[in-house]
């Protein structure tokens, strides 16, 4: 072999090796879209939650999209045209892009859904809340075939709970404890029928924020006076490592 030519092969072999080391390093990204509502919108929660699960998963790089919304119940989500639905394949596709890697979607709604009244659709009921999932999760696994979902128990809120929507009394809280189920459910039904995909999230939140809400959720005053419903700052830091550990759990 001539000398320029075994200089050739051996430049084109360590291009192809740096190559295939950026492809490697990139398809060990985890690309999160998180959706929910004012909770997940707010305290920075997202941000908390992607260095969690970066100190999980140290080898991949974490990057993140917050698709959280004030006030907004699973009828907000609702494919294929509802204002928040519509945004989250353009974010899941500009993440996917820009670095390949897995796809995974946690879910946190039930909030709004179950006020008693004022959010979009509410109350709704625990069948509905069912069903209004699985639309998401469908058609998003349509768009993504290769994504994970994590659906996190939405946390526990104050009794008295009542801003400009009302979630006052065991109606409400009742309501919010029947959607637990409801999601357990979609996990077994999904494990069936599309296995690998969908995972039940944090289940711990809920007690853990009705034990520590004077520490770790904000006092609010409402017509019915203080209530607690949004993480604080310490709150967020919690729910996040909640998040993250589910979420950890999922990602290969």
């Amino acid at each position: 072999m001539k000398r320029s030519s075994f200089f050739g092969f051996v430049l084109a072999g360590l291009v192809l090796q740096g190559a295939v080391s950026v492809l490697a390093q990139s398809s060990s990204a985890i690309n999160v879209v998180f959706i929910g509502d004012s909770i997940t919108a707010g305290a920075k929660i997202t941000e908390k939650a992607a260095a969690e699960i970066k100190k999980l998963k140290p080898a991949s790089e974490v990057y993140f999209s917050n698709q959280g919304h004030g006030g907004a119940t699973t009828l907000d989500f609702l494919p294929p045209a509802t204002k928040y639905f519509v945004q989250i394949p353009l974010e899941a596709q500009k993440l996917s892009a820009s670095h390949p890697g897995q796809l995974v979607f946690p879910i946190m709604l039930g909030t709004n859904d179950s006020a008693n009244k004022g959010p979009k659709g509410s109350p709704v009921a625990a069948g509905d809340y069912h069903d209004n999932l699985k639309k998401i999760i469908d058609q998003l696994l349509a768009e993504f075939p290769e994504a994970r979902f994590v659906l996190h128990h939405p946390i526990w809120y104050s009794p008295n709970t009542h801003n400009s929507s009302d979630y006052e009394g065991d109606p409400a809280a009742n309501r919010l404890k029947s959607y637990f189920p409801a999601l357990e459910a979609l996990v077994k039904e999904y494990a069936t029928a599309k296995p690998g995909h969908v995972f039940l999230g944090d289940v711990e939140g809920y007690d853990y924020f009705a034990a520590h809400h004077k520490a770790e959720l904000k006092e609010e005053n409402g017509k019915s006076g203080i209530f607690y419903l949004h993480p604080n700052e310490a709150g967020a830091q919690s729910l996040a490592r909640f998040w993250a550990a589910a979420i950890a759990k999922v990602v290969p």
